[in-house]
């Protein structure tokens, strides 16, 4: 299922995506959770129930009263996460990106799945993304997958933590460059150079709809892995393009580290870690290593950016000075 969040008549409303459509849930069946809130804190039993009554609906209705995506606001599919938190989990963009900087590829990359935590509530969603003048000085995209969890647990196994992702969806970790690397000097991880805005959506997507996309996972690594194609263009313009298949450190491993002594929640976020290729900060220290008249490029305000992912739609967005200036 592809589990959408809109708003129509100033009212926020869950939906599924068919073909060229939304299906509001009120169409699909009564009793069914009307929020991603509702849906995800009934875990796997919610999804199942949905998936029942999606395909009821679509064998037995003569589906009428759906809407066009055009008579619909798209928001985040989760748009109040319980908390976000992002990996590092490609090891290209590690080796490359520290190699860009003349340092070599750091051996706890391979001990263990980092990751941090950012804002949780500055979630957006396809559309415009209003940020601040200093955010402009060096601002990035940042292509990544993210999941959401559906099941609450603690200590979970990487064997086991798959049943704990109710679905995958686009991720852009919005990124103030300048912001961010003056902060990191005090070894204190991100925090103003990215807690302004993350962008995902479109919708989450099941993984039932992954399962012809499922690759085998590496020896000595658990959890499931997916080739997806994954691009980003700026201004129509590709500048990325990577495989979901190229994670060195599965969603499932992720979820073991998070999970260590700490309960994680129905609604958690976490997103992939940008792949190799998937920022200009990667772009550009590669460009200047190769060539000296290398230009740099950056997101400027009015600059649109398009994420696709094979199997998880295209995620589209406008980045613009917060025009309450």
């Amino acid at each position: 299922m592809k589990i959408i969040t809109f708003r129509h008549n100033n009212q926020e409303s869950l939906g599924l995506v068919h073909q060229d459509y939304l299906i509001p849930i009120s169409n699909i069946g009564d009793n069914l959770p009307d929020s991603m809130e509702a849906l995800l804190n009934a875990g796997q039993e919610g999804l199942d129930n949905l998936y029942q009554a999606f395909q009821t609906y679509l064998e037995n209705s003569q589906q009428t009263a759906n809407l066009s995506f055009e008579e619909v606001e798209i928001l985040a599919p989760v748009p109040r996460p319980t908390s976000l938190r992002d990996a590092y989990a490609f090891r290209q963009h590690v080796e490359t990106s520290r190699a860009n900087r003349g340092l070599e590829m750091i051996p706890e990359f391979d001990l263990f799945p980092v990751f941090y935590f950012s804002n949780h509530r500055a979630i957006a969603g396809p559309g415009e993304v209003y940020c601040m003048p200093d955010h402009f000085d060096r601002m990035d995209f940042e292509l990544e997958v993210a999941v959401v969890i559906n099941k609450e647990g603690k200590n979970i196994k990487a064997a086991d933590a798959d049943e704990y992702i109710a679905g995958y969806m686009i991720m852009n970790d919005l990124s103030a460059r300048r912001l961010q690397m003056e902060e990191m000097k005090l070894n204190l991880g991100p925090a103003k150079g990215k807690d302004f805005a993350t962008v995902i959506g479109p919708y989450l997507v099941t993984k039932d709809e992954l399962a012809a996309y499922k690759v085998p996972t590496p020896a000595g690594r658990e959890g499931d892995l997916y080739d997806l194609k994954m691009e980003c263009f700026v201004n129509d313009m590709k500048v990325s393009s990577g495989s979901l298949a190229s994670m060195n450190w599965t969603f499932a491993e992720i979820i073991e580290r998070i999970s260590y002594g700490v309960t994680i929640y129905p609604g958690d976020v976490i997103g992939s870690g940008t792949v190799g290729t998937g920022c200009f900060l990667e772009l550009n220290g590669t460009g200047n290593r190769k060539d000296p008249n290398y230009r740099e490029q950056w997101l400027q305000p009015g600059d649109s950016i398009r994420m696709e992912v094979t199997a998880l739609g295209s995620l589209e967005h406008t980045v613009l000075l917060d025009k309450n200036l």
